[in-house]
């Protein structure tokens, strides 16, 4: 508890810090996702109902005779989950119990059929995550009968008084195991705010904002990140206007749609800008067809350059990022524009570099999304020309056009291979552990970006 306290504390500076309260994502939980938790909740909710139940007394004699009482198995056929508007979920299930029932004779089998039904409330926790209670939970039981192929003929004496024993410690016991399971759940919610790496030096981490929406429909999840540089939250700019995920969006049947606004992506690549992780530094090569970055291919379109290096040296392009990247997103197109500062260096007897020329640089990218279990990624392409203008020269005057055909083709393919590599490594999506996106589509709108994907629980 002590723990719990400490971590909501910490959350809270975080969030004061980081000064911001509008949602950057909307997860959206809808009923298919509901379906597949009945599917696979059903393996868990058995090994639940699986109590203990103490000794029965049997009173019918002089002398109390305790006769112990096992429950052999318990199937959960059916389970169903639906919304609740205003609440959370409503769970109905059926279990039939199979107990054995230790007689002095001989064993007696009993099969006992339960409904299950129960009300779970869905709210914001203390430390941003979503946390499900058990509000309402009732059972209704049928009648108990002898297993086919058991000696039934001292069944009904001892029958009644055993049933009604059962059905007391399973009023009990049955809510009790229904309520310990969700706070297992909770447990598995948590992970929620666990902090997930950006870049070798940068992180991510979720925090729901509001209390869920519920309708009959669906669970709606407001949430916004915490971005992370060397172990410190990042002051980031506020999004003026609250972003919401428009009703009816992503394909039908999805399991959960999540949308990603504008505010995040520019978040994300601010971050990036600020730890440096895009910046590069090409290095030319003296005896390579592929990158002819030296002084003797330079020297030939820039006269001073070959007076000061008669004999070949490498080139170095050390590539900048001091400009926030720019990403637009338009429907059915998502874009980045770069605007690197790239210095031309060549090594200098002591070691050190000496500078030829800088160029101011434009670079506009496409961007392909996608989502690889719980990550958006993106490929990118240059659309267009790499716009090139000189920033300053140590040699002399400087035709852009005739450097363009040699600065340009060297730099453009180490920036894609650069950019590709980072941004396939993806940024974490709001995600719980050991639960993925399966089959996602991606679809870009005018200022958003929606993901509608099934779900994959693996352990």
């Amino acid at each position: 508890m002590a723990q719990v306290c400490g971590l909501g504390l910490l959350l809270v500076l975080l969030l004061s810090v980081a000064g911001a309260s509008m949602p950057g994502t909307v997860v959206r939980i809808n009923m298919a996702a509901l379906n597949y938790v009945s599917e696979i909740g059903r393996a868990p909710l058995q090994r639940a109902l699986q109590v203990t139940i103490p000794y029965f007394l049997d009173q019918s004699g002089e002398t109390l005779q305790p006769t112990r009482i096992q429950i052999r198995n318990v199937v959960v056929p059916h389970l169903h989950l639906n919304f609740v508007a205003d609440l959370g979920i409503h769970m109905s299930a059926t279990a039939n119990f199979t107990f054995q029932i230790f007689r002095a004779s001989e064993p007696l089998e009993l099969m006992l059929p339960v409904v299950l039904l129960a009300d779970a409330r869905v709210a914001q926790g203390s430390i941003g995550t979503p946390v499900v209670s058990i509000s309402a939970c009732f059972s209704r039981f049928g009648h108990a009968s002898v297993f086919d192929g058991s000696n039934s003929t001292a069944a009904p004496a001892l029958l009644v008084p055993v049933q009604k024993h059962i059905k007391a410690v399973l009023r009990n016991k049955i809510c009790l195991s229904i309520s310990n399971l969700v706070q297992g759940l909770n447990v598995h919610l948590g992970t929620l705010i666990g902090l997930n790496p950006v870049g070798p030096e940068s992180q991510i981490r979720y925090y729901m904002t509001d209390a869920p929406t519920v309708t009959s429909d669906c669970i709606s999840l407001d949430i916004n990140a915490i971005l992370f540089l060397l172990g410190k939250p990042i002051v980031l700019p506020k999004d003026a206007t609250r972003f919401t995920l428009p009703p009816d969006m992503g394909t039908t049947d999805t399991m959960v749609t999540v949308g990603i606004s504008q505010h995040m992506f520019d978040s994300t690549f601010l971050l990036l800008q600020k730890a440096g992780t895009l910046n590069l530094d090409v290095t030319g090569h003296l005896e390579s067809d592929d990158n002819p970055l030296n002084t003797s291919a330079l020297g030939r379109l820039i006269p001073e350059v070959a007076r000061q290096f008669p004999e070949p040296r490498p080139l170095v392009l050390k590539v900048r990022l001091g400009a926030t990247p720019v990403a637009t997103l338009r429907t059915n197109n998502a874009m980045l524009r770069l605007q690197p500062f790239v210095e031309v260096l060549v090594p200098a007897s002591n070691s050190a570099f000496q500078s030829l020329f800088s160029l101011d640089v434009v670079v506009n990218l496409t961007l392909q999304l996608s989502v690889s279990k719980v990550r958006l990624q993106a490929t990118t392409s240059v659309l267009g020309d790499v716009q090139l203008t000189v920033a300053s020269s140590n040699v002399g005057f400087i035709d852009i056009d005739q450097v363009h055909k040699l600065v340009g083709t060297v730099f453009e393919k180490p920036l894609l291979d650069h950019l590709n590599a980072l941004l396939g490594i993806g940024l974490a999506l709001p995600n719980v552990v050991n639960l993925f996106y399966a089959n996602p589509e991606v679809f870009v709108h005018e200022g958003y970006v929606v993901i509608s994907s099934g779900l994959s629980y693996q352990r």
